[in-house]
């Protein structure tokens, strides 16, 4: 689906932060998020994904962390597109104090690899300055998403020091 380049002109042109924030997750499929981006997303911008740092997460999902740049964004989202089927991406709830914005909403995804379906709540914090994002903080039930494409293998868990260990997966 390519851009709905009438939504993001509006948004520009009101340099309204949430009307910026939802025009950019209204067009970040992976057909369009390259022009949204190009449009809403400052050439400097911070992309927070899902922690700020974690070597193993990094391994299950490649975006995962702390990084600069507007093509981040495009990486992020196309990634996205291309690892899991977005069955449904809903915002919620979205509302904005000065230049923050916070969003609130849902996702169904399935892992392209193994087909595994999951539904996960999100939320983002951003920051827009002069009518571009220049910070972005998503988060999501990072548990589902990366056992959306395990393929095998179990975890011993104890989680207190009282505590009688069992598997999970």
């Amino acid at each position: 689906m390519s851009a709905d380049k009438e939504q993001i002109a509006q948004a520009q042109a009101s340099k309204d932060p949430v009307a910026i924030v939802g025009a950019f997750l209204a067009n970040s499929g992976k057909d369009s998020v390259a022009y949204a981006a190009s449009q809403l997303v400052a050439e400097d911008a911070t992309y927070t994904s899902l922690n700020f740092e974690n070597p193993e997460l990094q391994q299950i999902e490649p975006w995962t962390g702390t990084r600069k740049g507007r093509q981040v964004f495009v990486d992020t989202f196309s990634n996205v597109g291309t690892y899991w089927d977005v069955n449904d991406f809903q915002v919620t709830d979205i509302f904005g104090s000065g230049e923050k914005v916070a969003v609130f909403g849902q996702f169904t995804y399935t892992s392209v690899a193994l087909g595994h379906r999951f539904t996960s709540p999100f939320s983002v914090l951003a920051k827009v300055e002069n009518g571009q994002i220049v910070y972005f903080q998503f988060m999501e039930d990072t548990y589902a998403s990366a056992k959306s494409f395990r393929q095998s293998g179990q975890w011993t868990i104890k989680s207190t020091q009282d505590s009688t260990p069992f598997q999970v997966g």
